[in-house]
């Protein structure tokens, strides 16, 4: 062989694994094995009591009633685990505020599983609505495109049922949403309607206004730095002013306001 072919091979090899080396980089970085997300990881009995187990695993404090979607591919759907997770903090929920209508099971669940005087309240772009939404220069084209997809409904499951006399639904981009008036007086708010950058920083934003003392927030799809970017990175922003905590086996990210 030789020297110049053997150089070239030699070339062609280590180009092989610097490129293999930085697939397997991203891999990890996205599974959060390279290098640990920014929220920290708790386990569901340190974001709430209610969820304290014996030796049987949890107990009959979360008990609820449930729609499961098991391996179903479902438009803006929760996994099964994290829909039983917002259902049992809805039992202790007497105000819900939703941003991210979808399909209505999230709503369905609220209110099926609340106080029976509960309100909840959920927000959506309807498909008239488009051309209202507002992306902004750091929102990814991904985002947005879902966005836009999942802004589909003008009905929902919960239409037509008993439990649609507890739910508000509201038409309309959030960025133009005026919260003022639910300031300091929701119990429970989960963010899942747009996930891009600008949007959950808005949401976010407005979410903090509402929640009551000793309240929580949750947001939906905190999945690393690849797969829902806009939401990592808005996320791992408001970190740096608010004590946020990722559930762990989820991908949902928790805020208890303080108990004033």
């Amino acid at each position: 062989m030789t020297p110049i072919i053997f150089i070239s091979l030699l070339a062609a090899s280590n180009l092989f694994l610097l490129l293999k080396y930085i697939r397997y980089r991203h891999r990890f970085k996205q599974k959060g094995l390279f290098s640990m997300w920014p929220i920290r990881r708790v386990k569901l009995d340190q974001l709430d009591q209610i969820f304290h187990t014996n030796k049987f695993g949890p107990t009959f404090d979360t008990e609820i009633y449930f729609i499961g979607r098991g391996n179903l591919n479902v438009t803006g759907g929760t996994s099964d685990t994290e829909a039983w997770i917002l259902s049992v903090l809805a039992k202790k929920s007497k105000r819900i505020f939703e941003f991210g209508t979808c399909t209505g099971k999230t709503a369905y669940l609220f209110a099926k599983n609340s106080p029976p005087d509960a309100q909840v309240i959920t927000l959506t772009l309807a498909p008239d609505q488009l051309k209202e939404y507002s992306k902004n220069a750091h929102d990814s084209d991904k985002s947005t495109e879902d966005a836009l997809h999942e802004s589909a409904f003008t009905d929902f499951l919960y239409t037509n049922t008993p439990e649609s006399r507890k739910i508000t639904q509201l038409f309309g981009d959030s960025k133009h949403y005026d919260e003022k008036h639910l300031k300091d007086k929701v119990d429970l708010v989960f963010v899942d309607g747009s996930h891009a950058y600008s949007y959950i920083l808005n949401d976010s934003e407005k979410a903090f206004e509402m929640i009551a003392p000793n309240g929580l927030i949750l947001w939906h799809d905190y999945r690393g730095p690849q797969d829902t970017k806009d939401v990592f990175k808005a996320l791992n922003k408001i970190l740096k002013t608010k004590n946020l905590q990722h559930i762990e086996g989820t991908s949902l990210v928790a805020y208890r306001a303080p108990n004033e």
